[in-house]
């Protein structure tokens, strides 16, 4: 019998292999009831196929009718993009198609005469599997996961965090027992509006599913680590910025799979979203023993404490810089074949948080250094937890391929802070009373 899977082949051998199915398909008797399309030899309904190649699927039909004609679409373009529908010998038809990333694409066959629907089936599908041979590295250091760097940089981060665990007021820490405004603020962007405009940048850039769902995760973060260093560098509150930081990560381990399902379900995505608790546990004692640390000098070791201070800012915006040049190294095989829309939705994110959370701010009359705070908690997201969600919840290729809005995120938010970062260096250079 005759194999269903038609793979790149030259020219002499598909046209063979053609008419050899298409010899097996008219072969068979029709009988009274029986459909009219039917694939290949008609004895499978699945048919598997390499990722990143091009193929043709015959698609025989015994609908009498002269002028009827087949369209084929992809359920899944994703996975499958159907390229072309061409009319082959005895009114049969062949459906030329190209393969993306690993997974399964329902077919919807729809046989139509003078506008008229004579039959539909959605019951064949394509399987696309992983290819056999090593992908070719795009870059030097590999997958972004698996990078040296990252864990190179750690002790850095760590001497960092302690730097701002010494910036740390305990009577700040204590006011915001009676008043969390700020907390609950950040809470309501992060985990409610911020999901809910990454549900509708994606509808309204019609982004692929797996794409949506990665834009929709990455809006569903709490706050980075990266939001204390900008409120130190922008005149934030930086203990608001800490506990803010700290509370939304706990609130993550609820609120980030709720939102997520949500919004994947509203969306038609119902792989099972893997939540990185240990990550998130992680995130936490990331966050709270070094700057634990950071506080016990500054009662301690005074000395210590302001040598520390004095390498905060330096260390900052070193660690900005690296972080950027890091994620841009890491993703670019992730990015090579990014979507301009998923650029341009991903672009706005950082810039409607900021404004978000400056507005809410704002409305309950919080002071001056605690808008800041806030608007950059919104704005700031913990994109390494998205792409944890991602990775963990899909195979390989779709992971890489919804991975795509995270990175964005994380890139336009670390270079649209750097820009606040240094025209506010440059404003207060200039007009310095104004400061």
């Amino acid at each position: 019998m005759t194999s269903p899977t038609i793979r790149t082949m030259s020219g002499a051998t598909l046209l063979f292999f053609l008419l050899h199915l298409l010899a097996a398909g008219w072969t068979q008797t029709t009988t009274i009831g029986s459909p009219y399309l039917s694939v290949g030899d008609g004895s499978v309904s699945e048919f598997s196929f390499p990722e990143h190649s091009q193929g043709v699927l015959l698609v025989s039909c015994r609908y009498p009718g002269p002028d009827a004609w087949l369209s084929v679409d992809s359920l899944e373009p994703t996975v499958v993009v159907i390229e072309n529908v061409t009319a082959s010998w005895g009114g049969g038809f062949a459906v030329g198609f190209q393969s993306v990333l690993a997974g399964l694409a329902p077919l919807q066959l729809r046989l139509v005469e003078q506008s008229r629907l004579v039959e539909e089936r959605v019951d064949f599908r394509i399987h696309v599997h992983a290819s056999n041979q090593e992908p070719v590295a795009h870059s030097g250091l590999g997958h972004f996961s698996e990078n040296p760097v990252l864990y190179a940089l750690l002790p850095l981060i760590f001497l960092n965090k302690c730097a701002f665990g010494c910036k740390v007021e305990v009577e700040a820490l204590r006011s915001l027992v009676h008043q969390p405004h700020p907390v609950i603020l950040g809470i309501l962007g992060q985990f409610v509006v911020m999901p809910l405009y990454g549900y509708l940048m994606s509808v309204a850039f019609s982004l692929p599913k797996p794409l949506a769902l990665g834009l929709v995760i990455s809006c569903s973060s709490p706050g980075g680590g990266g939001g204390y260093l900008y409120s130190l560098l922008l005149g934030g509150d930086v203990t608001v910025a800490i506990s803010m930081t700290l509370l939304s990560t706990v609130a993550a381990t609820g609120l980030m799979p709720l939102s997520s399902t949500f919004y994947g379900w509203l969306l038609g995505a119902h792989e099972t979203l893997h939540v990185p608790f240990l990550k998130i546990l992680i995130t936490l004692l990331f966050i709270a023993v070094p700057i634990s640390s950071g506080m016990l000098v500054k009662c301690k070791l005074p000395r210590v404490s302001r040598l520390l201070l004095l390498l905060i800012k330096p260390f900052s915006f070193t660690l900005i810089i690296g972080g950027l040049f890091m994620a841009y190294h890491m993703g670019a095989f992730i990015l090579a074949d990014v979507h301009p829309p998923i650029v341009l939705a991903g672009v706005t994110v950082p810039i409607f948080g900021l404004l978000l959370g400056y507005l809410l701010a704002w409305c309950l009359r919080l002071p001056g250094p605690q808008r800041r705070t806030v608007s950059i908690e919104v704005g700031v997201q913990n994109s390494l937890l998205a792409l944890a969600v991602l990775q963990l919840s899909f195979e390989r290729a779709q992971a890489d391929f919804a991975s795509q809005a995270p990175f964005i995120v994380a890139l336009s938010s670390t270079s649209e802070m750097l820009l606040l970062v240094l025209g506010n260096l440059a404003y207060n250079k200039l007009c310095p009373t104004g400061s």
